[in-house]
């Protein structure tokens, strides 16, 4: 009988240290052909018009279990894509990426959100052409599971937040084009 009692006792604590394992914080990699911020704003009243970066860098830290993380993101801002060549280099030019002496926008989470055991919302600070302000990004997908062809953990969500231009002193020809710019990220990281 004291066999069977050491031999539950251990199959428990092996259980325990088993489930310690899998509820630890997890470092993600951002995955860059998977992941692409983008940006909207008014045109003259025309149009919205849609642009994107094609990269980005960056690492997250997630605990299933505790519902907790963190997000450390970097955009290139040299990779602006509006789909034309002339405009990519006058949205790099001083009046508004200035991406020769700021090359990179900065977000750096400060708390992550859940409710109901969902992740709803990430609060950061966000750097772009050196002025940092505080931004919460809203997710409206999230998930984290085995990726099914690389076999290894996986993360994905999409978040946007919306900031004012003239704020990250990048406002030339506000309002005609608009100061509101919406960002929308399409995120995936894998398990490093």
């Amino acid at each position: 009988m004291k066999k069977l009692n050491r031999t539950a006792l251990a199959l428990s604590l092996a259980s325990l240290l088993t489930a310690s394992a899998f509820a630890a914080p997890v470092n993600y990699t951002i995955d860059a052909a998977h992941t692409f911020p983008r940006f909207s704003y008014n045109h003259l009243g025309f149009s919205n018009q849609l642009s994107h970066f094609d990269k980005t860098t960056g690492t997250i830290v997630y605990d299933s279990e505790k519902q907790t993380g963190s997000v450390d993101i970097a955009i290139d801002m040299a990779s602006v894509n509006t789909g034309s060549t002339a405009f990519n280099g006058h949205i790099q030019g001083e009046d508004f990426l200035d991406s020769a002496k700021f090359p990179q926008a900065i977000f750096k989470s400060t708390k992550v959100n859940f409710a109901d055991g969902k992740l709803v919302s990430i609060d950061g600070n966000l750097t772009i052409k050196g002025v940092t302000k505080p931004v919460t990004l809203t997710v409206t997908s999230f998930q984290a599971i085995p990726h099914p062809m690389l076999k290894k953990p996986a993360i994905g969500a999409n978040a946007f937040t919306i900031i004012k231009r003239s704020e990250f002193n990048a406002g030339k020809y506000a309002p005609y084009v608009g100061d509101e710019v919406r960002i929308d990220i399409a995120l995936e990281a894998q398990a490093q």
